[in-house]
């Protein structure tokens, strides 16, 4: 634009000197690679779209369409210096910004999909605007950071396919990155602009980004497998859903729940919820999960994922518990002491007040995330200290169970930070026997007509056993032992009959085969959840104070999310104990399932890579799995034990990093202890005149004389020059011609002669460098 034709308010003067400067300026140079603006717009696009599956929302339906169309106009307008659009681009910068922190101050839980949909934003604003090279890495770099938050909210392997396509997009877009640095682009060897595809044909290197993909690739999966899993969520920000408005009274005494789980009637949380009489189990929901339990039911249930979770440790995730046996199933006697829990408007965290006695703890935080319908009980692992939900109450019934006043839906996430009870076995088994009024009198509780018949049966099982079993802990261990052994689950879900009105559960588990017109056709137990039933009056019965708890076992720990998928099949009911200043502990008495639950105690920081490990032994020899099994013990305790020392103050950094440093140095030496083997070992496979000319080279080298892999023999010779006196010169060049003469003349060379000199001049070589030293 010339002069006469400027604007009139460049006429002044402090206006008319910034219009000049800015003219002045010269325009950006713009990025004319069509294959790098391709692959990168394909990597944004990989980006917005794994975290649209990720989170489960739908940003990518208008944002992949225009971050296309941005891309396109920035490409035809990449010379142009676009002063109005990059006005509206501020401008909607500005609007995106306000949007997000509004969104930000009304949403207080998961702040990752909201970030995600800001820098999302950013992005398709950005791609109306991309002249030059470094835009293009700005976009880089989004995408690399959306495609980072989709595998921290990912809870499937969904996520694995855009994870392998985005390397292996983000290779050939380095590649071609590179090659615009160099001023390469999309130039053929004639100097012709090429086309994407032309280029991408011609000029990529395919088998070498190949290789480096499968590299990359599984350099990535080792990782993962080895890396250790210490505790997380330091920060203490956990996700949580957005808050559920509920609207109604809500006292916790009733349970919420989408269907009833009873022999065929809706229950939906009104009246005391008792079910009792034959029936058959519902297909989805367990039936332990409710006011009272039913276990004169038949039939089983079709798979279904309940939930997700990611755990520092493993466990029971606990659902709710039972005081009172009914002869043919459990229910809660004490419904109505339920105590009401609101946490404050400001935070999603609940402060649980403790449930009971507890010794020796260990903080495991957990995450759940629902994905089918539930009923309006929480679970959670044992004894919850802060929960994380979105509701303004909850509510925590007789039996420690945690209630929510809406039934729990697909979509559903909160958090838990629990105080588990450590076992041990020694301290539970010194643990006073004089138990307080307040539990004697609620867990004690057998019918009157079958309490001498239990107690007699426990007796005589306890009488028979190898040694004396002296207090309570010792006693459960036994009994559960004892019905896992002796007591079966029928392989038919309809094998059992019907109890009749009247009839007892436990005495028909118990006694039916010697009860049975036919003995022998007889089977005796019953299934899962009745083995739980029986356990718990059989400890009832001989004055230890247990119960009924009903959840879920850990589920399938799927190591590629780092989460564990409980299904509903996962469901079942085991037996809490009692033991004073200790408080409860878990015993599961049914076959096929250990008798001490998963808890923190299994703790793994390398979990997967056990997990691997567990697959590979199954196909040793047991001796020799069973050595390379310590050896892990060993490594993991020593990592375990140095991890620890950094929690222990000042004294204990130093002392680990004290033992970081000597662990170093022993590596270093058994590095270098080991390449100096292999080396022998190569030069005692060589023949005498090779061996004695790759010694020659190695010790030049060490001196920093190497040989050019390029230089012949002679060459090398002359080469050493003047580095070295006289008479190392003269045996290094009689070395080599010998070698040159021996390889390719097959000439005869005293070869022990050579050798006998070439020692002499190094010894004279390091009696000259060692007078050297001394003379300074």
């Amino acid at each position: 634009m010339s002069a006469a034709n400027s604007p009139r308010w460049t006429s002044l003067p402090l206006l008319g000197r910034l219009w000049q400067a800015w003219r002045s300026l010269s325009p950006p140079v713009p990025e004319d690679s069509v294959t790098l603006r391709v692959l990168v717009q394909l990597l944004v696009i990989v980006g917005i779209v794994a975290t649209d599956v990720a989170a489960g929302t739908t940003t990518s339906l208008w944002a992949v369409p225009l971050s296309i169309m941005g891309a396109s106009w920035s490409w035809f307008r990449r010379r142009e210096r676009n002063i109005v659009l990059k006005f509206v681009l501020a401008i909607a910068l500005i609007v995106t910004l306000v949007v997000f922190l509004s969104n930000l101050v009304t949403t207080l839980n998961d702040t990752r999909v909201i970030l995600a949909e800001l820098l999302i934003q950013v992005q398709v604003l950005h791609t109306f605007d991309l002249p030059r090279r470094k835009d293009l890495g700005y976009s880089m770099i989004i995408a690399l950071i959306l495609i980072g938050v989709a595998g921290t909210i990912s809870q499937t392997m969904a996520f694995a396919p855009f994870l392998v396509v985005f390397l292996l997009l983000a290779i050939p877009t380095l590649i071609y990155d590179y090659r615009s640095r160099l001023g390469l682009g999309d130039r053929t060897s004639d100097g012709s602009q090429a086309s994407v595809f032309r280029t991408l044909r011609h000029s990529f290197p395919w088998k070498a980004s190949l290789t480096l993909g499968l590299l990359v690739l599984s350099l990535g999966l080792v990782l993962f497998a080895a890396i250790p899993r210490v505790p997380g969520y330091q920060l203490r920000s956990f996700p949580v859903s957005s808050t559920i408005d509920f609207r109604g009274d809500f006292d916790g005494r009733n349970i919420a729940s989408p269907q009833a789980q009873t022999d065929g009637t809706q229950f939906n949380g009104e009246g005391d919820g008792t079910a009792e009489g034959p029936g058959e189990v519902d297909e989805t929901f367990y039936a332990g999960f409710s006011e009272s339990m039913n276990q004169n039911l038949r039939g089983s249930m079709t798979p279904q994922v309940v939930m997700r979770v990611r755990s520092q440790a493993p466990g029971f995730w606990r659902v709710i518990a039972f005081d009172e046996y009914t002869g043919q199933g459990w229910r809660i006697s004490r419904n109505d002491d339920v105590r009401d829990v609101r946490r404050s408007p400001w935070s999603f965290r609940f402060d649980l007040p403790f449930m009971g006695p507890r010794s020796f703890t260990q903080e495991v935080i957990q995450t759940y995330s629902i994905v089918a319908d539930f009923p309006g009980l929480i679970p959670v692992l044992d004894q919850p200290r802060y929960l994380y939900f979105p509701t303004e109450d909850v509510a925590i019934g007789p039996e420690g169970s945690l209630r929510s006043p809406v039934p729990l839906s697909d979509g559903l996430t909160y958090s838990v930070v629990s105080h588990v009870s450590l076992r041990d076995r020694t301290r539970l088994g010194e643990a006073d026997t004089t138990y307080p009024q307040s539990i004697s009198d609620v867990y004690l509780q057998v019918p009157d007509e079958i309490e001498e018949r239990l107690r007699d049966y426990t007796q005589s099982v306890l009488d028979n056993a190898v040694n004396p079993l002296t207090n309570p802990y010792e006693i459960s261990l036994y009994l559960a032992q004892y019905l896992k052994q002796n007591y079966d689950i029928p392989q038919d879900p309809f094998g059992l009959e019907f109890l009749d009105e009247g009839e007892d559960l436990a005495l028909d588990f118990l006694f039916r085969c010697e009860e049975s017109p036919n003995p022998a056709a007889c089977t005796p137990g019953g299934y899962p959840d009745h083995f739980s039933t029986v356990f718990t009056l059989l400890l009832r019965s001989v004055g230890i104070p247990a119960r009924l708890a009903t959840g879920f076992g850990p589920g399938n720990f799927n190591p590629f999310t780092g989460l564990y998928e409980v299904k509903n099949t996962h469901a079942f009911a085991l037996t809490e104990v009692y033991f004073p200043s200790h408080g409860w502990f878990a015993f599961d008495p049914i076959p096929g399932h250990e008798v001490i639950p998963p808890s923190v105690s299994e703790y793994e920081p390398f979990g997967v890579l056990r997990q691997f490990w567990d697959w590979i032994a199954g196909w040793l020899p047991s001796p020799v799995a069973g050595f390379i099994n310590g050896i892990f013990v060993m490594i993991g305790r020593a990592i375990d034990w140095f991890l620890a020392r950094f929690s222990e103050g000042w004294l204990g950094i130093l002392s680990g990093l004290l033992t970081l440093v000597l662990f170093s140095f022993a590596g270093w030496l058994s590095w270098q202890g080991w390449r100096e083997w292999k080396r022998r070992r190569w030069l005692s496979k060589l023949a005498q005149m090779e061996r004695l000319y790759q010694q020659m080279l190695q010790r030049l080298a060490a001196d920093g004389c190497p040989k050019h892999p390029a230089h012949t023999p002679l060459e090398f010779a002359r080469q050493v020059g003047d580095r070295y006196p006289p008479e190392v010169r003269s045996m290094v060049s009689r070395i080599c011609q010998a070698y040159v003469g021996w390889r390719y003349g097959k000439e005869s060379v005293p070869v022990e002669e050579l050798r006998q000199q070439w020692q002499t001049v190094q010894r004279q070589d390091w009696r000259r460098k060692l007078a050297t030293l001394r003379g300074r």
